[in-house]
């Protein structure tokens, strides 16, 4: 007969085992700096292979109610995590959070509506293709866990909202919920969703951008009338979300290498060049997140400072040439949060 310490020593070791085990079924979770590259990649062509194949249909549901995926793309902590939570308070139906946090910067969550809402995720750097794969991480992890995410909505740490939670629901699915109910049922499900992202075709510097890999490198897959550049940030429907995650012919053109790093953005060509391409008249060709380009440097747009927060700017950032005001606006510097806070409830969410 065994002895009791050896007995307890077992089941210790089963229960971590078991522990083990089921850990790695959990969707949010962080990534390993010491997984491998060819792990990494099979476990991103898993993801994406699943993301594709969720269903359209909502009829099982009572009553179904659309929802906003904000999805929280970073390299450093949400320093603005306190300015969301009072944009999100009293919603939590309405929406679902996710957020990809480069490995390597150490990002604490923020706790709140943030907590455990983190995805795996991997290294990325700027003006290169690992911007787009943590973008399709994020598009995909949406997909899968809810149905209900109709619009997926891309924000970085340093975007601020521009208005309430309710006016950006309400502009986004006011007089299309009973179309999302009608759709529901049919086999041909068809979003009426339009995805808002930026597509310009007549930038001065697009053929620069599009010899950035060589001379001819995206034939013959992209020709250069089809090259199209926008704003990185973007609001997609459940529709063109899918597409983009189960996109492989582009994204292999887009993985290639630059040879003039100065004319490299692809997080900025990739998905208005391939939403361009299938699904033109699904998207309105402008984004609802605001950015001042008027003194950038490096590549980098205005970066607001606490002496500029005012009233004045946040009625300014909203107005757009376009039938939509923006909802968004970066970039802000960290230190810009209490100047916030203290016009969050009288400007920035009374509408």
């Amino acid at each position: 007969m065994l002895s009791s310490p050896i007995l307890v020593s077992s089941a210790l070791i089963l229960s971590l085992l078991l522990v083990l085990f089921f850990s790695q079924q959990i969707i949010f979770q962080f990534y390993s700096p010491t997984t491998t590259a060819a792990t990494a990649n099979a476990a991103d062509l898993s993801l994406f292979h699943r993301a594709t194949h969720t269903t359209n249909h909502l009829s099982t549901l009572t009553n179904p109610k659309p929802k906003i995926a904000f999805l929280f793309l970073t390299n450093s902590n949400i320093s603005f995590a306190p300015l969301w939570e009072k944009f999100f308070a009293g919603n939590n139906h309405l929406f679902n959070i996710y957020i990809h946090a480069d490995p390597t910067s150490s990002v604490v969550s923020p706790g709140g509506v943030f907590h455990n809402r983190f995805i795996p995720s991997q290294i990325t750097q700027r003006a290169s293709p690992t911007l787009i794969s943590a973008s399709r991480r994020l598009l995909a992890s949406a997909l899968l866990d809810d149905p209900l995410n109709q619009y997926f909505t891309l924000i970085s740490q340093h975007c601020i909202p521009l208005l309430s939670f309710r006016f950006v629901y309400n502009s986004l699915f006011t007089n299309q919920l009973k179309l999302l109910q009608s759709f529901a049922n049919s086999d041909n499900f068809t979003y009426p969703y339009p995805s808002f992202i930026e597509i310009v075709s007549d930038d001065p510097n697009l053929n620069d951008r599009y010899n950035a890999r060589g001379e001819n490198a995206m034939l013959p897959e992209i020709v250069f009338d089809d090259f199209r550049v926008g704003s990185q940030f973007f609001t997609l429907n459940r529709k063109h979300a899918k597409f983009v995650v189960g996109e492989k012919k582009l994204w292999k053109k887009f993985q290639i290498p630059c040879i003039n790093v100065y004319s490299c953005y692809p997080e900025e060509h990739y998905f208005p060049t391939l939403l361009s391409m299938e699904d033109p008249n699904g998207c309105t060709g402008f984004t609802l997140t605001r950015v001042n380009w008027t003194d950038c440097w490096d590549g980098h747009p205005h970066l607001y400072t606490p002496a500029e927060v005012s009233p004045e700017l946040v009625r300014e950032l909203r107005r757009s040439n376009s039938s939509y005001s923006y909802f968004f606006a970066r970039k802000f510097s960290s230190e810009c949060l209490g100047s916030l806070m203290d016009i969050a409830d009288e400007v920035i969410f009374k509408d």
